[in-house]
Parts: C-alpha cells; sequence; structure tokens
C-alpha cells in the first residue's frame, strides 16, 4: 500500500496513469491508500497550482472541475456530433449525462436548452428508443399484467345461460332485488323477500348485483380483524341462494355481476398470498362454486371485460353486464341502462327512483332504481338515507306490455294483499330507533 504522503509528482503520475487505464479516483485512491475524498482535494489543490489533471471518468465532478465547466453555445447538431464523437471513443462505457459532461467539461444545459432531457438527447442520437418504441413498450406491459384476468372471460361468458329454464306461458312474473350484500343484509328484507319468492312462483329471479359485499376487498377501509370472506360467502349460499331456490325451486335464478363480484373475480384471478389466506378453508374451489352457480342453478351474466384498467375503465366495462328478459325488459346495475330505451330496473345506488318514459316501440313504461336489501345502517356512509326494496315486474309475452309492482320495505311491508311487519330479533338498529308495527 502506498503511503498517504506521496508527492506530487508521483500523484501526478499515478492520476494519468489512472487515466489512460480508464480507472475512477476510488480505484486511485485505493490504490494510493488515501480515501477518495482526499484524492479528490489533493486534485484540486494541485489544479490551483496550474496542473493539469484530467478528468477521471465515471466520477462525480471535483470542486475545480465544477467551477469550470463552460457553457459553449452548441447547436442541435452540434451536440449531437459530440455525443456520438464520445460514445465512438468509448464504446463500451455506459453513457449518462453526467459521464459525457464530465468528459468534454461542459455543462449540462448544453444540452438540456435543446433536447430537455438526457433520455431525449440519446434518443435524438440514436441510442434509445423512439417515443413510439417506449409507448409500445408500456402498453404491452399493461396489456401483459392483466393477461390472466382475460383467461376468464370466456368462462365467466359461459355461464349466463347455463340453466335457462324455458318460457311457459303468455304471462311472465319476474323477481328482481339488488345490493343484498351477504351479512349486511336487513333480516325482514330478506324474510319478506323469500316469502315473496314462495307465494308468488315467478318463472324469474333476477340478483340484479352486488349480493356479496366483502369490504375486505372494497374502497373502504376495514379492520382486518374483523375480516370474514369464506363466513360472508358461505351465509350468501345458505340464507339466500339456497332459501330462495327452496322457495321457487321451478324459477329461474340469474345473478347480474355487480361491482362487489366483478372484484372478487379480479382477486381470485390474482390468486395473491393474502387472498389464498382467507379463502384457506375453500382452497381449489373455482369461482363457479364460490358463487354456488351450479349447486343453485344460477346464470352469472357476465360480459365485461375482467382486463380493465382504471377506475373509470372498470365502471364502463361493468356496464356491459345486462340481461334482456322476453325482449322487453332490460335488468342492469347501473342507472345508465335506462338509456337503452326499454323498461327495465336498476340497482347500485340503493334509493328507489321511477323515471317515467315513452317509445315508440313500447309506449309509456317505466324504468325503476331499486332499493337495496343492504340493511339502512353503515359505518362508512349514511345509509339511513337508503331506501329498502324491491320489484315484481309482470309481463305480457305477446304485447310485449309490462306492469312494474315495486314493494317498499320498512318496518312493514305489503305484498299482493298481505301484510308483514318487522319482529323485534329482525331488528338492525338500536332498540330505542325502531318502532315495530303492532
Amino acid at each position: 500500500m502506498v503511503s498517504n504522503k506521496v508527492s506530487d509528482d508521483h500523484f501526478i503520475q499515478e492520476w494519468n496513469d489512472a487515466y489512460q487505464h480508464k480507472e475512477g479516483q476510488k480505484q486511485l485512491a485505493q490504490r494510493l491508500g488515501m480515501a477518495q475524498s482526499t484524492v479528490s482535494a489533493r486534485a484540486d489543490k494541485l489544479r490551483d497550482a496550474g496542473h493539469d489533471l484530467p478528468q477521471l471518468l465515471g466520477n462525480k465532478p471535483t470542486r475545480y472541475e465544477q467551477t469550470t465547466f463552460s457553457e459553449p453555445n452548441w447547436s442541435r447538431e452540434q451536440c449531437i456530433e459530440e455525443l456520438r464523437a464520445y460514445v465512438g471513443k468509448f464504446p463500451d462505457k455506459w453513457i449518462t449525462m453526467r459521464s459525457v459532461c464530465n468528459h468534454l467539461r461542459v455543462k449540462d444545459t448544453v444540452f438540456t436548452k435543446h433536447f430537455g432531457t438526457a433520455q431525449e438527447l440519446f434518443r435524438q442520437a440514436g441510442y434509445g428508443k423512439t417515443r413510439q418504441l417506449s409507448m409500445l413498450g408500456k402498453e404491452t406491459a399493461k396489456h401483459v399484467s392483466v393477461d390472466h384476468y382475460r383467461a376468464l372471460n370466456d368462462e365467466r361468458a359461459s355461464w349466463g345461460e347455463r340453466y335457462v329454464r324455458p318460457a311457459g306461458g303468455r304471462w311472465q312474473t319476474i323477481l328482481a332485488a339488488s345490493d343484498l350484500h351477504d351479512i349486511e343484509i336487513d333480516p325482514f328484507f330478506l324474510r319478506v323477500l323469500v316469502d315473496t319468492a314462495r307465494r308468488v312462483q315467478p318463472e324469474h329471479i333476477c340478483f340484479d348485483g352486488d349480493v356479496f359485499d366483502l369490504p375486505e376487498f372494497g374502497k373502504y377501509s376495514v379492520d382486518p380483524r374483523s375480516w370474514d370472506v369464506v363466513g360472508r360467502i358461505q351465509f350468501v349460499h345458505t340464507e339466500i341462494f339456497d332459501a330462495v331456490r327452496r322457495a321457487a325451486p321451478n324459477a329461474q335464478m340469474d345473478l347480474i355481476e355487480g361491482n362487489h363480484e366483478f372484484r372478487l373475480v379480479r382477486h381470485m384471478a390474482d390468486a395473491n398470498p393474502a387472498m389464498m389466506a382467507l379463502l384457506s378453508d375453500l382452497h381449489g374451489m373455482s369461482v363457479a362454486k364460490l358463487f354456488g352457480l351450479d349447486r343453485y342453478e344460477i346464470n352469472y351474466v357476465a360480459k365485461c371485460d375482467l382486463a380493465a384498467f382504471h377506475k373509470k375503465d372498470i365502471r364502463d366495462e361493468i356496464q356491459r353486464n345486462w340481461k334482456i328478459y322476453h325482449g322487453c325488459v332490460l335488468a342492469h346495475h347501473f342507472p345508465e341502462g335506462r338509456n337503452k330505451g326499454m323498461p327495465g330496473f336498476n340497482g347500485h345506488h340503493h334509493k328507489h327512483i321511477t323515471w317515467p318514459m315513452e317509445s315508440p316501440v313500447f309506449g309509456p313504461y317505466e324504468w325503476h332504481q331499486l332499493g337495496c336489501g343492504h340493511k339502512r345502517d353503515a359505518s362508512y356512509c349514511d345509509g339511513e338515507r337508503w331506501h329498502n326494496g324491491f320489484l315484481l315486474i309482470h309481463v305480457d309475452t305477446l304485447t310485449k306490455a309490462t306492469l312494474f309492482e315495486y314493494v317498499p320495505v320498512r318496518d312493514f311491508a305489503m305484498v299482493g294483499g298481505r301484510f308483514y311487519k318487522r319482529e323485534a330479533d329482525e331488528s338492525w338498529a338500536p332498540e330505542s330507533a325502531l318502532t315495530v308495527a303492532a
């Protein structure tokens, strides 16, 4: 190891040798047994004394080099020529703006005033990807990242008509409910819905999206200690799907994919460790089994592309999930469905609204936004403003005429001349806030 107390002549010789061998200050400092900062300061001192020491490549400029960088008024063409000359001199060196400026002893503004960034300088000189190629690469990577979602698209589409029941007569009834949100469902609402299915025996039962809640995967913050994904899924199976299927065994049951179902399917496709841990009790089950489609003979209407990238893209895609009954009733999860010019209904917003409409084909008709089945209480928003209710649609399949019978559900409900009242054990609100019908 060379002593720190080397002569100026020896230091200058070692410095020039390092330059010739394309070494940096770090390698020179190791050879001389000095700290790199000492080598840098020694070089500045010798330059102050008039010695001409070249800059060692690949190092941060010393104080002397920083203060003596020039700013020539080069044109765009001259900048490109200087860069190409540098690359030709050091063909195996990694190119950076700093290494180019250090070698040429010029400030980076010489280049940036013409090209803005080092990337654009290198691109214009022919040493980088064109903007088009860069954009193409980014777009390709974006689509590759969601290929595993597309693999499920065809399978999901095949579930839409797996259990179609033939329409028997001219007069048909559809029972529609939306936004039940698994264990968050109002127990009184669920009792009235199931008993209505038993009494009316509708030809079709439409769950118009968001039967599942699964806040574990939602936009609202949920304490992980309260997560129970498997429990929520099993509740839907046993308390909703099984109960409705037993009440109306001959009905065609359809589930329109809402934003909550869409989110669950995407998480299943990701198969990330967190998801697998949450669903460990259901490990190896397909999405169809998770939704109980085969067990309860449910058609799953999912026409959208899972490979949507942004929030707006996802909403636009989910709007493609709709179903037409008898050529005259449209089921859609979002209110945009009413713009399709057909009688029908939507969910999602948990508030009952009716729009009077008219068309040359259907004459005067109604579009209903359904209330929800979710109890009117939520920690993440003002649930007291919600409406509870479901819909019966009666259809004359010959004339395509429709009659809409909306059923509000409060502390009592009326369906087909029968009154229902909320029992004490069906309360979701504080006892003081609930008045049970006598």
